[in-house]
């Protein structure tokens, strides 16, 4: 774990642990302030495949940016990459999902596949900034599910979209933003927000003195709730 300074102002926090179920972490977390990238995946297909393909991702998702790829590019960029391991390898079953954020200043850009998230936070409210690409969010978004529903139903990690599938298929969220001088920016595995509701993750960024304090105290609290997954977190504010 660790919190740093860079230019323009930003500070940032992030740790991931296997939480208090699972035995190994499939999930990678990727911190390259000279890029301005910051970005989680949360690897699916069991062990060692998932592990392979959250890292792989992660590395094929800065070496694009760095060769000056758009960040929907370099997401795209990994999905090709996490095929051409898997196809090397024997076949499927090897995915991730990923949530990135990449800044200029204080402006942003988001793009993920999934539901690893994005949030928005002040000590006045939180704002989730990315559409889950899940079964039950489409149920939602129907109106054949309420939010409060969904947080317990069997089939709530049951995605629609993941690196690792067809290029043609895949989809990928994008969305462009600017971070506020009294603003977080969250990003987080479906670890973390599986056992915390947006309330509880709002008060814990209200009241953490540091970015490296909460880190430790939204992981805490996963854990705490049950830590049935492996948990996720990077945090960024402006210095």
């Amino acid at each position: 774990m660790s919190i740093t300074l860079i230019e323009p102002p930003l500070i940032y926090a992030g740790h991931s642990v296997p939480g208090r179920v699972r035995g190994h972490n499939e999930d990678a977390l990727l911190c390259c302030p000279q890029l301005g990238l910051w970005a989680i995946a949360d690897g699916m297909g069991g062990h060692q495949c998932g592990e392979v393909a959250s890292a792989q991702a992660l590395q094929s998702l800065q070496q694009a940016c760095a060769e000056g790829a758009e960040l929907v590019e370099a997401v795209q960029a990994a999905n090709r990459e996490i095929l051409a391991v898997a196809r090397a390898q024997g076949g499927g079953g090897m995915g991730t999902t990923l949530v990135a954020v990449r800044f200029d200043g204080a402006d942003f850009a988001i793009a993920w596949v999934g539901d690893s998230r994005a949030y928005r936070v002040s000590a006045e409210h939180i704002e989730c900034l990315t559409r889950d690409h899940s079964w039950v969010q489409t149920m939602i978004d129907v109106g054949q599910m309420s939010p409060e529903a969904a947080r317990s139903h069997p089939q709530r990690n049951v995605i629609l979209q993941c690196l690792g599938r067809d290029e043609q298929a895949l989809e990928v969220g994008l969305l462009h933003g600017h971070l506020g001088e009294h603003e977080l920016l969250l990003l987080c595995s479906d670890g973390l927000t599986g056992e915390l509701e947006d309330a509880q993750i709002q008060q814990l960024c209200s009241n953490a003195q540091t970015l490296d304090e909460l880190v430790t105290q939204l992981i805490d609290q996963a854990n705490e709730m049950g830590g049935k997954d492996n948990i996720s977190c990077i945090v960024l504010g402006r210095d």
